[in-house]
């Protein structure tokens, strides 16, 4: 996305909030969605337009751990390694993924930026375990086979 194209996204989604401050996580969460992050120059329009400082909404972006501050593939991979999938394998899995896609933990996300791979500490599906979602879409009883399938599948709904 342009500049441009951010500015005119984020004037957007602030004035359907009608650059309300009290408004400010709904706004982020919107460009967010828009962007699949959230990038500088969106947070220095926020700023520009309610009126909060540039530091107060970097603060909040920072503070809540569902806003990133870089830049996500189309599908956003998170396996869970809460104690319940732990136990039923899901190192196994994130592995494999990382493995076959060239990430890390360091480097999450493709070089073509059609995958980012996540850990997180608890999806709350604990009787599913092991679970890995995309894009907020749950996948139950996972193994590392059946989450390669999963990524195969998304590469030629990507290619469609």
């Amino acid at each position: 996305m342009t500049i441009e194209q951010t500015v005119t996204t984020v004037d957007a989604i602030v004035d359907r909030h009608n650059a309300s401050p009290s408004a400010l996580i709904a706004i982020l969460e919107e460009i967010q969605e828009a962007c699949h992050y959230l990038p500088g120059d969106a947070l220095t329009r926020v700023s520009e337009r309610t009126g909060i400082s540039e530091g107060e909404i970097f603060s909040v972006a920072t503070f809540y751990k569902n806003f990133s501050l870089t830049a996500k593939g189309r599908y956003v991979i998170k396996v869970c390694d809460g104690t319940a999938c732990h136990v039923r394998k899901s190192i196994p899995i994130l592995n494999a993924l990382r493995e076959h896609l060239g990430v890390s933990a360091e480097k999450p996300t493709t070089e073509d930026n059609l995958f980012t791979v996540e850990t997180v500490s608890c999806l709350g599906a604990c009787g599913l375990a092991p679970v890995m979602t995309v894009n907020d879409h749950v996948h139950p009883k996972m193994t590392p086979e059946s989450a390669l399938e999963v990524v195969s599948g998304l590469r030629g709904e990507a290619k469609e």
